[in-house]
């Protein structure tokens, strides 16, 4: 079966929950057997077409723009899968691009939607923009032939909401990295940020006000922590907001910029927690990843992060300040053991890989 995945930035490598989500599944489906072509965004990859893990990557060309990139980009995207690819199906991802499914059945294409998380509830957008999401959530359920969605919670609401569509709505989760798990020395902890194993907070994500940064800088310094705290990755758009993220690095707020490999397991794995604040998911891959590093969390409590089920204390009401200082103050007195295993088996890559193209081929 020939697919092409549209709505992404691009493989491999490129920041982003999508991304990363994009560049778990594909090769594992590539390795089932199908054939998978990637439209990527031109501002994100350096080549006009190459292959990564099996999955063919083409560049089409958008203007990178807060607001503009991506609706242009999947129009640009699914003309050009018509003419120069021909797939047997399109595989958009997110609500945003889920606006164009009519455009791509009306070309004679079937098509399928990751439903990547309720962006309409994101701070930076407009009243208008939100209208436009919620318009692209509505026509991605009616018109695909196949919906997943990565959170329970939403897979539930969207059920409910739709009850006419009900039986194309699937819960497909993110996964946790195997590479995760295992062991890796602090050696491999970035030199320039002169970390010490268990001497840090750690948070990973964009610099965007729906991860909820500034509460999380806010509430460390009201701790008055010994800990450091690292918050790995950085901004698509340079803002207002994310230059007022980093004008408040000192010698204990270290913004260490985008970091993967060894770096960003040894990060995860030496943390003593990892906090996540956010206003906005759709299923936190960061979180996973922390989790699979055995690594305790401290979420939000929206429901996508509440999904993932981690024990009571390991949440605090989302934007309270004052609650997520008591515990960054107190993290050696809260219970947030987590059964790992359970999670590595929920949440593993290859199952994920297999549900997404067996519905993929039952569209």
């Amino acid at each position: 079966m020939k697919i092409c995945a549209i709505g992404l930035r691009g493989i491999p490598d490129v920041m982003g929950g999508i991304e990363s989500h994009c560049q778990q599944l594909y090769p594992r489906m590539v390795k089932s057997g199908a054939s998978v072509t990637v439209i990527a965004r031109s501002p994100y990859v350096e080549q006009k077409r190459y292959v990564y893990e099996g999955v063919e990557i083409r560049s089409v060309w958008t203007l990178k723009h807060k607001f503009l990139e991506t609706f242009m980009h999947t129009f640009f995207a699914i003309i050009y899968a018509r003419v120069f690819v021909h797939p047997d199906i399109i595989h958009l991802h997110a609500i945003g691009p889920a606006l164009f499914t009519p455009l791509a059945r009306l070309l004679g294409m079937k098509v399928v939607v990751t439903h990547h998380g309720a962006d309409y509830d994101r701070q930076k957008w407009s009243g208008f923009a939100k209208l436009i999401l919620k318009t692209g959530e509505r026509l991605g359920i009616k018109f695909s032939n196949n919906i997943f969605v990565v959170g329970k919670s939403l897979t539930e609401r969207l059920q409910r909401e739709f009850p006419d569509y009900s039986n194309k709505i699937h819960y497909v989760p993110n996964g946790m990295l195997p590479s995760f798990t295992g062991n890796i020395s602090s050696d491999f902890l970035p030199e320039e940020l002169n970390l010490i194993s268990k001497e840090y907070i750690l948070t990973v994500g964009r610099l965007v006000p729906e991860k909820g940064f500034h509460d999380l800088v806010s509430a460390y310094i009201q701790s008055g922590s010994d800990l450091k705290l690292v918050i790995v990755g950085s901004a698509d758009h340079q803002d207002e907001y994310s230059k007022a993220l980093l004008e408040q690095q000192n010698s204990s707020i270290v913004f260490a910029g985008r970091r993967g490999g060894e770096e960003l397991q040894a990060l995860y794995k030496h943390a003593r927690v990892f906090v996540l604040p956010s206003y906005h998911e759709g299923l936190p891959i960061v979180a996973l990843e922390a989790i699979s590093a055995g690594t305790n969390v401290i979420l939000s409590d929206i429901a996508p992060n509440l999904d993932i089920e981690a024990p009571a204390d390991g949440y605090f009401k989302v934007g309270d300040v004052t609650s997520l200082s008591e515990k960054l103050l107190n993290v050696d007195l809260l219970d947030l053991e987590i059964n790992r295993e359970k999670f590595l088996f929920e949440f593993n890559w290859d199952q994920i890989a297999a549900s997404t193209y067996s519905y993929i081929q039952n569209a």
